[in-house]
């Protein structure tokens, strides 16, 4: 079982230097295969990792495990972290159970100049579902340098397989903004903006995408009461308030 994919092509790894590519394999292979039992829920978490983003992959490593903690209690959550960066690089990890594991890989990537690839993402993601149930794709940029209209058409036929995309976006760049809310529209999930510099809004985001993956609206309506996050991402999904 590899224990990476280069999402960029099918047999070549372009623009990524040797090096990097046997450090990402090494890391890569610290990521233990999931513990067999009962079915975990999917999740894919996906990162744009160009220059810009480095402040809010910072941040995003230090709360990740905020999802695991929050899915335990439902029987727990196998997330697959997918980024992009430089040119034409896109990359994934194996499914993990353990939050330490996504965090060790993380912390071991840095974020490098490039335009975004989220198309490349929610192909991934598609190609994904067709191997194993998947629910959610928890998405976290800025920016948007895409045609829209290609990534609507993917969109769309994630919100047919049932995939649910949050889209947490950083900044007021206008045309992410329009896009993100355009894929959550589509998919039937849920756009929410965070502000880097407030590290318990992003937190409470992915607690509250975990418990979706997990319990569905039912769970997001029991969160709700004490996470304002909760509350929003419910609104966002149902159109109305829990």
């Amino acid at each position: 079982m590899p224990d990476k994919k280069d999402l960029t092509r099918s047999s070549s790894i372009i623009g990524s230097p040797d090096s990097m590519i046997d450090s990402f394999l090494t890391e890569a292979k610290r990521l233990g295969p999931l513990e067999s039992g009962a079915p975990r829920a999917r999740l894919v978490f996906a990162l744009d990792a160009t220059m810009s983003r480095q402040p809010t992959w910072d941040l995003a490593c230090r709360v990740q495990s905020e999802m695991f903690a929050a899915a335990s209690h439902a029987g727990g959550l196998s997330v697959q972290l997918v980024y992009f960066r430089g040119f034409d690089e896109c990359r994934s990890s194996r499914w993990v159970a353990d939050p330490r594991a996504l965090t060790d890989l993380m912390t071991k990537i840095s974020c490098r100049g490039g335009q975004t690839q989220i198309g490349r993402v929610l192909r991934h993601v598609r190609a994904e579902a067709g191997k194993a149930p998947l629910k959610v794709l928890v998405y976290v940029g800025d920016a948007m340098e895409e045609p829209i209209d290609d990534l609507c058409a993917v969109a769309g036929e994630l919100g047919l397989l049932g995939i649910k995309a949050f889209m947490f976006h950083e900044g007021q760049d206008p045309d992410a903004a329009r896009a993100f809310k355009e894929i959550a529209r589509l998919t039937g999930g849920a756009y929410a903006h965070f502000d880097a510099g407030a590290p318990q809004t992003l937190s409470a985001l992915l607690r509250a995408a975990a418990v979706y993956a997990t319990s569905g609206v039912e769970g997001l309506t029991r969160l709700a009461p004490s996470s304002e996050q909760a509350r929003g991402l419910f609104t966002a999904m149902t159109g109305r308030k829990p």
